[in-house]
């Protein structure tokens, strides 16, 4: 019986970079496809910023048409304004693979690195470090597209759990 080959897409989002990475698991294997990273351009405004993040995720999603996406959550950083602008474009991360039609999961920093380099606080180069040890054709062009790729990496180990909370949710057991 063959085992079935679910595809991940990762998104590590920044309203400057939003880093996307995609990998094929099938069982317990995890194949690097692709990544990268979508930009928006500091001269424009924030509502053409956004913009710009949908299409090019947009592009991502029809390009490489994933089974799954995960969305890293946002952290509170010291300066509001940042954290909001953030957590537009985090908006934005949520919304395009949810308009393609895939499901959507979350996870925390903490929670990726921690599945990915085995700390919850683990530095950017640790994380890089073990994306490129896990997916050895994996070449991230920047630390954005590897924090994606830990993103989808995160996914592929907590997905059957992910599924069972949603389903019980579904079902109205979470009341």
């Amino acid at each position: 019986m063959a085992t079935e080959t679910i595809r991940i897409l990762g998104i590590d989002p920044g309203l400057r970079r939003t880093g996307w990475g995609v990998i094929d698991v099938t069982g317990t294997r995890l194949s690097f496809v692709a990544c990268g990273c979508v930009r928006s351009s500091d001269a424009d405004g924030l509502a053409l910023r956004l913009r710009q993040l949908h299409d090019g995720l947009a592009g991502v999603l029809r390009a490489w048409t994933p089974d799954e996406v995960a969305v890293e959550e946002t952290f509170v950083n010291r300066d509001p304004q940042s954290t909001l602008k953030l957590g537009q474009a985090r908006g934005v991360a949520l919304l395009a693979p949810a308009l393609y039609g895939a499901p959507v999961s979350e996870y925390s920093a903490n929670k990726v690195k921690k599945t990915v380099v085995g700390v919850g606080h683990a530095g950017k180069h640790q994380v890089e470090a073990m994306v490129k040890a896990l997916l050895p054709k994996a070449a991230p062009e920047s630390a954005d597209a590897a924090d994606a790729l830990a993103v989808a990496i995160t996914h592929a180990q907590h997905r059957g759990a992910a599924r069972r909370a949603a389903a019980v949710l579904a079902a109205g057991g979470g009341r």
